[in-house]
């Protein structure tokens, strides 16, 4: 394995989204994660669509098995990190609690990744990214005026407020423990993540600089230079213009840069403005502003689908994607000396029992007798 967190050794009680992500993350820094989920021992290394599960070995495990519980503590002895997902007092009731797991490796650094958290009045209940982010105030803002508020797909919940904020909890609760000895358990709550993230937003309406009406603020399509507009073909451009100089290469681009217009801080005017900026932007295509504004350090860009992106020129050069038979985002952020990479594809559930469990110290016969007690049924 190559990256920065290579030599890492991670236990993930396999989940749904933002946990998987967590731990892709960790497995393209090089860190040796294995993930134990229900799976078949025996199924072939055949290739998944689901891109969360790349880079690691599938574990078929099963966690209700006395013997699956043993091999997790057994795991647990040699592992830096351990990252489950489920409902509040799952892994209690498993026997897989911080407590039974620091019984045997107290410096073990314990994840756990949830909507609500391990404490509170909702930390029982069931919910989904959108759940999160209204209880948050992430989810208020974000959509046009007199409209209701737009579900950001489960980008600010899920992986920002979540995986994000687990990965950074994880590594920094390991470094801790290279000097402490002791391990600590990291409460990562999509709540409190997604909360977060709304520092910049909260300094804004302390300042006075925004307000709780949606669709009226800078950075929430109330200005005129901070939009998306609709081209003639029926695809669109974004627009960020905030700074004066973009400002001014935004008009020339848009053939205004000579007439005279109200100032651009004029809130009053910036629902003229924006109709105006919208009539002049479907006049031509997506491509055509494109090719206009290539050479214009005015903070406009093309509006691009998913599968689009994948091939645009700017991604391409960057290898921003890879691409093949299933197109995926390549490994992120960069390292110049130790680059993380894709180390596998994502393979069946099950189909990395030997080949995982071998690294981890678990031999050949020693699988036959945790398949004789039934850990991987």
């Amino acid at each position: 394995m190559s990256g920065p967190l290579s030599g890492l050794k991670v236990i993930e009680l396999a989940g749904i989204g933002p946990g998987p992500y967590a731990c892709m993350l960790l497995a393209d820094a090089g860190a040796d994660v294995l993930r134990l989920e229900r799976g078949d021992l025996d199924a072939e290394a055949t290739t998944t669509f689901d891109v969360l599960n790349r880079s690691r070995p599938s574990v078929a495990l099963n966690l209700k098995n006395v013997a699956g519980r043993d091999l997790v503590l057994e795991l647990v002895e040699r592992a830096d990190v351990l990252i489950e997902g489920f409902r509040p007092g799952v892994t209690e009731r498993l026997g897989l609690a911080p407590a039974d797991c620091w019984e045997r490796n107290r410096r073990l650094v314990y994840g756990r990744m949830t909507g609500y958290g391990q404490s509170g009045p909702l930390s029982g209940r069931a919910g989904h990214d959108v759940n999160y982010v209204a209880i948050s105030g992430a989810l208020w803002p974000i959509g046009r005026q007199g409209e209701r508020p737009t579900p950001p797909l489960n980008l600010v919940g899920d992986f920002g407020g979540g995986s994000m904020f687990l990965v950074f909890g994880v590594l920094a609760a390991v470094y801790a423990a290279q000097r402490s000895g002791e391990g600590q358990v990291v409460d990562a709550a999509m709540v409190d993540g997604s909360a977060s993230m709304l520092a910049m937003t909260h300094s804004f309406m302390n300042g006075g600089y925004w307000t709780e009406e949606r669709g009226v603020n800078m950075l929430d399509t109330g200005a005129h230079f901070y939009e998306v507009y609709e081209t003639s073909d029926g695809r669109y451009v974004a627009v960020g213009a905030i700074e004066a100089q973009f400002y001014r290469q935004l008009l020339d681009g848009l053939g205004l840069l000579d007439e005279a217009l109200p100032d651009q801080s004029d809130r009053t005017q910036w629902p003229a403005m924006k109709e105006r900026f919208a009539a002049i932007f479907r006049t031509k295509t997506r491509d055509e502003w494109t090719e206009i504004f290539g050479d214009r350090d005015a903070c406009v860009t093309p509006v691009l689908s998913p599968s689009e992106a994948v091939t645009h020129p700017y991604n391409v050069a960057r290898e921003v994607y890879v691409t093949g038979a299933t197109p995926q985002p390549s490994p992120a952020p960069r390292f110049s000396a130790t680059p993380s990479s894709i180390s596998a594809p994502p393979r069946s559930p099950g189909s990395g029992t030997r080949e995982g469990l071998a690294k981890w110290g678990v031999d050949e016969a020693r699988i036959e007798e945790l398949r004789s007690a039934g850990a991987f049924g």
